[in-house]
């Protein structure tokens, strides 16, 4: 048997043997700083309005120059077409340069021409090479880059296949020194893998700027986009769109197009509000409480957390009297929202008994509260937002917080009447007799 061992040729510009390297010279280097005071920080000049004004919330107010953005969201959920929109909408005075891995230039044509993009400052190129990418960004220059997805991308002096953990680490790190360098925007996409999460290295989140999600089910046409990380904003904004033939066009009324089709005089029905970050939305809840067929009744949640409905239906049932222990309670959040705002329980608490007592609830009425395990209703921050925004949307009547009141100014809400409830017993027996 005999053993051949294989070196690996050098790297070009490196030296074949570490040993061979100079030694630091203590005080010498070719770097230099900027003193903080001297670097501009003026608002035109360090951000990109996009135009997309539900994009431009989650980041904050615009593309930040040199930020580095990672959007990420399942296969199919519109990525691709949300960053070609997005070219188009500043490509009448901003230079684009779209990186494709996955498509061809021809495919991403066809998709810009259905989508009726303009197509004069929009530069395409089909390649999977990092440093060929890099040169020809120092090269054209461009204003904005979007590279589509970091997950095809090769650094060619790695022997690992694209998609690798090395790969991707190193292939972000380039892309972002590019960025950073020269002061150019760029934009990545990013796969997620089966449980939800960004596929590759937890240090690709790290070293962008901001991460955002999009989700949204394949099978209904809204989608959302949250921002999990954010240097430059806000991390709780929340953007709304809605998939249609030509695109995606934004909702700038989400509470308005929720509760559209909503059932009028049908028991187990209540308004909520949530707060995504500054903006009010109005979600419509729905509940069922039935005679369960089962020796332990089902309970069962889709866009409310399963444990705090448990949490309230010990509540009703130690507080408030009402008893659950063998009937089947289902909870249903229209339209796709998750409800994680504690400002709902109110509302979720109303929903189950007018589905236990068959008794309907106003459909001019909206309940904003939370309830504690003493059954009390305690205050929740932003009330007068909310308020404004369920005024607008046409509500006359309001359940919240007892001494939330105190703070409230009823001549500022003239075309709603503000009812206290200080336990949730005084919100169901307003709703016994009637008065809601």
């Amino acid at each position: 048997m005999n053993e051949d061992v294989v070196a690996e040729a050098p790297k070009a510009g490196l030296s074949s043997s570490k040993a061979a390297a100079p030694a630091r010279q203590e005080g010498v280097t070719s770097l230099t700083a900027r003193r903080l005071a001297d670097i501009s920080t003026t608002e035109e000049k360090s951000r990109i309005l996009t135009g997309i004004s539900e994009l431009d919330r989650v980041l904050g107010g615009g593309i930040v120059l040199g930020g580095v953005v990672l959007l990420s969201g399942e296969p199919g959920v519109g990525k691709s077409t949300m960053l070609l929109q997005l070219c188009g909408a500043i490509s009448n005075q901003h230079s684009v340069l779209y990186i494709t891995g996955e498509e061809s230039v021809r495919q991403v044509k066809l998709r810009a021409a259905r989508l009726k993009v303009p197509q004069e400052n929009i530069y395409l190129a089909a390649e999977n090479d990092v440093d060929e990418i890099c040169g020809l960004i120092e090269k054209e220059k461009p204003e904005l880059v979007v590279i589509d997805s970091i997950q095809t991308m090769r650094c060619m002096d790695l022997s690992s296949s694209a998609g690798t953990v090395s790969q991707v680490k190193e292939s972000a790190a380039r892309l972002l020194a590019v960025a950073k360098k020269q002061e150019i925007p760029m934009f990545i996409v990013g796969h997620v893998n089966k449980d939800g999460a960004i596929a590759g290295p937890k240090v690709m989140e790290h070293i962008v700027d901001t991460v955002l999600y999009f989700e949204g089910d394949k099978m209904l046409p809204y989608r959302i986009l949250r921002a999990a990380k954010n240097r430059y904003g806000s991390t709780n904004e929340l953007g709304m769109f809605d998939m249609t033939g030509q695109g995606l066009e934004e909702i700038e009324n989400p509470s308005q197009m929720l509760l559209e089709g909503r059932p009028l005089g049908v028991s187990g029905n209540c308004v909520a509000c949530t707060m995504e970050g500054s903006r009010p939305i109005l979600s419509e809840i729905q509940a069922l409480a039935t005679k369960t067929n089962f020796p332990a009744p089902r309970r069962a949640c889709s866009g409310y957390d399963y444990n705090r409905m448990n949490l309230l239906i010990a509540v009703l049932e130690k507080r408030a009297g009402y008893f659950f222990g063998n009937l089947d309670v289902y909870i249903n959040i229209v339209g796709g929202i998750a409800l994680r705002d504690t400002a709902c329980d109110l509302a979720v608490c109303l929903c189950m008994v007018s589905s236990l007592l068959d008794c309907p609830v106003s459909d001019k009425l909206i309940a904003i509260g939370e309830v504690g395990l003493g059954g009390e209703v305690r205050s929740v921050p932003n009330l007068e937002q909310r308020l404004r925004e369920a005024e607008r949307i046409g509500f006359e009547r309001a359940v919240v917080p007892k001494h939330s009141l105190a703070h409230l100014n009823p001549a500022d809400y003239p075309g709603m009447k503000l009812i206290g409830a200080a336990y949730i017993s005084d919100a169901i027996h307003a709703l016994k007799s009637d008065r809601l």
